[in-house]
């Protein structure tokens, strides 16, 4: 069971992210743009090599993500203030309108994977989680710069 977690998490994650991209093809979203959408609706102003962290992607990744993100008009990229080399990246009215949808998604998605849980195993379930995601960003981190795990 213990060698299995990480097959389940990955088809977990799989069938949600094909039931988003199909559900999100009338908003002109293609695969996983709307994950981008969302953190950078939640955090205007985002640079891209920090959107990038957090969604943990390697740059040329996101930045193929942004700009097609940019061209169909769901966000748009503004310098910053103080430093003209830096680009924030806000989303438009065409991103803000599209938020809310995403959002519904992402809420009914979590209520039908939590369905038949208690508040408490659902809880539980969120607390370990978080703890695998942190195990993983410390690998992730280390191959990120160049780093060889040994197994």
């Amino acid at each position: 069971m213990k060698d299995d977690i990480l097959y389940e998490i990955g088809m977990i994650s799989r069938a949600l992210d094909s039931i988003s991209n199909i559900e999100f093809k009338e908003l002109d979203l293609t695969k996983g743009q709307y994950s981008y959408l969302v953190r950078i609706c939640e955090n205007e102003g985002i640079i891209q090599e920090k959107l990038a962290e957090m969604i943990k992607v390697d740059r040329t990744t996101a930045s193929r993500a942004i700009k097609k993100l940019e061209a169909a008009g769901f966000i748009e990229k503004r310098d910053d203030a103080l430093n003209k080399k830096i680009k924030k990246l806000h989303p438009t009215d065409k991103g803000r309108s599209a938020y809310p949808f995403i959002k519904r998604e992402n809420a009914y998605s979590n209520g039908v994977a939590l369905s038949g849980l208690t508040d408490q195993e659902a809880e539980m379930l969120a607390s370990l989680l978080t703890k695998v995601r942190r195990n993983i960003e410390v690998d992730w981190e280390f191959v990120k710069k160049g780093n060889k795990r040994s197994y």
